[in-house]
């Protein structure tokens, strides 16, 4: 999957996360209130709600006195393209590398196996129809 943006800094993503988590657009006081590092001054979430909106990934409406965010990108969209780009620039592309390296890491427990294995099972089922 190809697509037209680019990986969020983390200062960026914990916003967008917020965002998406809304289910409805939400101002920069709403984010303030939410964001888990609360030292980051009301200037600072406005610079970076003004980067994602030139990115792309959010847009703003003006209603009364307030700036109201809105993604233009979801969030299951974002999510898939990053797995996609950690799983082709640090695994080339191999599934199995990938779960290799979470299971020698110790990441991974039996539960975890059996659920992945549960998994593959129903992707495979559903291939076959």
């Amino acid at each position: 999957m190809k697509s037209n943006f680019k990986r969020l800094p983390d200062s960026e993503l914990q916003i967008m996360l917020i965002i998406w988590n809304s289910k409805e657009p939400v101002t920069r006081a709403y984010i303030e209130e939410r964001l888990e590092d609360k030292k980051l001054a009301p200037t600072t979430i406005l610079s970076f709600l003004s980067r994602l909106e030139q990115k792309g990934f959010v847009k703003v409406e003006r209603i009364g006195k307030n700036n109201y965010y809105s993604p233009l990108i979801d969030e299951e969209s974002y999510i898939k393209n990053e797995a996609k780009t950690v799983l082709d620039k640090l695994y080339k592309s191999s599934i199995k590398k990938f779960v290799a390296a979470l299971y020698d890491g110790k990441e991974l427990d039996n539960k975890e196996l059996l659920e992945l294995r549960d998994f593959l099972d129903q992707k495979i089922k559903q291939g076959d129809k």
